[in-house]
Formats: C-alpha cells, sequence, structure tokens
C-alpha cells in the first residue's frame, strides 16, 4: 500500500479506504464493502454445559453429561464451554454487598467458570479432554487432529472493563453470551446449551407450573414477547440476530438422557431459537 501525508504535513497515513475515517461514521459503515465472514471451523460443535444447572449438581448429572459427550466423540468435533453457576451468584452477592464494581464482578465469574472447565476437562481427560485459555482458539486444529476434546471457560474476556449495565451492576455479558460469542468467531456447526430444563418456558417452569413451552421461536418473536425470565441471558438474543455465520441455538435439557446425541445429530429436541 502506499503513504500519504496529509496537506498540512503532520499526518503519514497507509492509503487505504478507512484513511483518515471516523469509525463512529453511520455513513462509512454503510457505505463500505466487506467480504462475507469465513466460517473458521464450520465442522465444530459449540456445546455449553451450565454451570448451575449441571456442574452443581455434581455426581448426579455432570458424569452422566461427560459420558454422552465422549460417545459422541467419534462423530463429532465438539468444543465445550463451561458456566459459573452458583458459586459466581455467590461471589456476585458478596461483591455487591462490598460496592465492588461491575468489572471486578465480572473478573470473580470468570474464575468459577474456569473452576468449571477445569473439573470437566479432568472428567473428560480419559477421552482426550483438555482445558485451553482464550488464547488457545488458534490451536484448535491442533487440538482436534490430535482427537482432543477442548474445554474453555464461558466468561467473556471483558474482566475489568465489562460494560457496565443500566441497572445494577451484575455483568450482562456472561457465560451464555461467551459461548455465543465463541460460535459467532469460529463460524461453528452448531451452538447447544446444555441446561437442566426441556429449554424455553414463558416463565421459570421451576417457580411457576403454569409456563408453556417454546419448541421454536425467532428472536424478534422473543423479544416481542418481553418475557420476565429468560434461560439464556438477554444479550444472546441480539448477537444471534446481528451474526453472519449462526442462524439458531438450541437449548436442550442435559439431564434427559440422549438429548444431547440427538442435538448433535441435528434432531429436534428442546427449543430453538432461530434469526430472523
Amino acid at each position: 500500500m502506499a503513504l500519504f501525508r496529509e496537506r498540512d504535513g503532520r499526518r503519514l497515513h497507509v492509503k487505504s479506504r478507512l484513511m483518515g475515517e471516523s469509525l463512529v461514521s453511520k455513513t462509512l459503515i454503510d457505505s463500505l464493502d466487506i467480504a462475507p465472514q469465513q466460517r473458521l471451523f464450520p465442522d465444530v460443535n459449540i456445546l455449553k454445559i451450565g454451570g448451575q444447572s449441571i456442574c452443581d449438581r455434581g455426581i448426579k448429572a455432570l458424569p452422566q453429561v461427560i459420558k454422552e459427550i465422549a460417545a459422541n466423540k467419534k462423530k463429532h468435533r465438539m468444543l465445550l464451554v463451561t458456566g459459573g453457576g452458583t458459586r459466581s451468584r455467590h461471589i456476585y452477592a458478596i461483591g455487591l454487598e462490598l460496592g465492588m464494581p461491575t468489572g471486578i464482578i465480572a473478573k470473580f465469574g470468570s474464575s468459577i467458570s474456569e473452576q468449571n472447565a477445569l473439573l470437566v476437562s479432568m472428567l473428560l481427560s480419559p477421552c482426550g479432554g483438555i482445558k485451553i485459555g482464550h488464547d488457545e482458539i488458534v490451536k484448535l486444529p491442533t487440538y482436534f487432529t490430535q482427537g482432543c476434546i477442548p474445554v474453555m471457560h464461558g466468561m467473556p474476556p471483558y474482566d475489568y472493563f465489562a460494560i457496565p449495565p443500566a441497572k445494577g451492576r451484575i455483568p450482562i455479558h456472561r457465560t451464555d453470551v461467551g459461548t455465543i460469542i465463541l460460535a459467532d468467531l469460529i463460524g461453528a456447526k452448531s451452538c447447544i446449551f446444555i441446561k437442566d430444563e426441556k429449554g424455553l418456558y414463558t416463565d421459570d417452569p421451576k417457580k411457576n407450573p403454569a409456563a408453556k413451552f417454546i419448541p421454536r421461536i425467532g428472536v424478534k418473536q422473543l423479544l416481542k414477547k418481553d418475557l420476565d425470565d429468560l434461560i439464556i441471558e438477554r444479550p444472546c438474543l441480539e448477537i444471534l440476530q446481528n451474526s453472519e455465520v449462526i442462524n439458531q441455538i438450541q437449548i436442550i435439557n442435559g439431564l434427559e438422557r440422549g438429548t444431547i446425541t440427538k442435538a448433535l445429530n441435528g434432531e429436534k429436541v428442546g427449543t430453538v431459537i432461530y434469526k430472523e
């Protein structure tokens, strides 16, 4: 590329389409020619193992989930992501009582989610489970070639730079958000959330027995419903709607044997939320 100096001679630019432009200009963004996003790992399935829903249940849930994931290793490439669960909520509560800012509270959540990643990778170690960090995404081809099942914690690396929410100080970008961002980043084949409920309901079925199950719904339809409670973090919906490579996410009950396998095989199980 050619170099270009401004008329006053003060700044030297690399001549390009964005030379000297304001990156907050709506007109500029609308006028840019952008190539379609590359799907880096279109054969990889992202599976998020819920912290509170699965990991915190210990021997009553986690071994069964691990066994089913391991049984699918030969047929499916999988990248596992872990949530934080009850321990995250505990440290959040303490942090809020002590007046900690959102960034510190987010950092607390990262450490708990990483503990669960270590736990899951150790249980999977006989089958090639390996704990990886966020920076090791570039090593995924090597891990898959060696027959590994990579496991990473789901908290997105905002940490100290977590965006303060409109209300309160609990970070809104937690492990569900980290999971779907990761799926978008690598252009994953699927993005599956392993929870302890059948899927999405009109309300929390644990608290409201009259809550109705929703097997399939579009992002815009779901946003219009403005439900009081959701089974996934709300920013996931906007991220899904804006994604160039992810068309849907699936929420399943990992406590029901066979649901993970069915979801990996593309079968209709749980709830599918799709981009409109």
